[in-house]
């Protein structure tokens, strides 16, 4: 345990305030703790941006995928669900050839076709809403990372129901990624000065 660790894990920033490991000291890492992660998102745009995110984050870093976020939004028309659905296979070619973001075939596809799903799903409330639909009644309190859940009952069943209106790239762990993202469940640690701060779970 280092001087400014904690015995729960949260390291002690030159601010004074306790973060995880894996936000204590990339910048970038750091703001996108302190300003986004776990916050609220309630609008279309945003949701498909992160779904879209979190799909492409599969099997690489998270700090990778957020240092590409501006790259990804100049690629992707900033996730605006209309514009990437009409994306043809030049689209799909200048996307492959786009060293800025990830360039993965099968990911790149699903984005695409997300974005369809996601228009398709606007008679019925629309992305934002349908996912919300699967908050928990509680939220987990870990105190470590060890404690830190990786699905839920709640992320099965998104996936499912996603899979079922025609969503692709949206397994149990990466929507249970995209709930902590967006504040769904609170997953920062106890001990963390971000715990509480989505308004949504006290």
């Amino acid at each position: 345990m280092g001087a400014d660790e904690t015995p729960d894990g949260v390291i002690i920033g030159d601010d004074g305030l306790a973060r995880p490991a894996w936000a204590a000291s990339d910048p970038l890492m750091r703001d996108y703790y302190d300003t986004e992660w776990g916050m609220p998102v309630t609008d279309e745009r945003g949701m498909f941006e992160r779904l879209t995110l979190e799909a492409f984050q599969s099997g690489l870093s998270w700090a990778t995928i957020l240092r590409k976020r501006p790259a990804f939004r100049h690629a992707f028309a900033d996730f605006e669900p209309d514009a990437v659905a009409r994306f043809d296979d030049a689209d799909f070619d200048r996307l492959m050839a786009d060293a800025a973001i990830v360039r993965n075939k099968l990911k790149i596809r699903a984005a695409i076709r997300n974005a369809q799903a996601t228009i398709d799903l606007r008679p019925d409330g629309g992305l934002a809403d349908f996912v919300w639909s699967y908050r928990p009644e509680t939220t987990p309190a870990p105190r470590t990372m060890d404690e830190l859940p990786t699905t839920s009952p709640e992320s099965v069943a998104l996936s499912k129901d996603l899979k079922k209106r025609g969503f692709v790239f949206v397994g149990p762990t990466t929507m249970y990624a995209l709930m902590s993202a967006i504040g769904m469940v609170d997953l920062h640690l106890v001990d963390s000065h971000r715990r509480g701060t989505s308004g949504i779970w006290r």
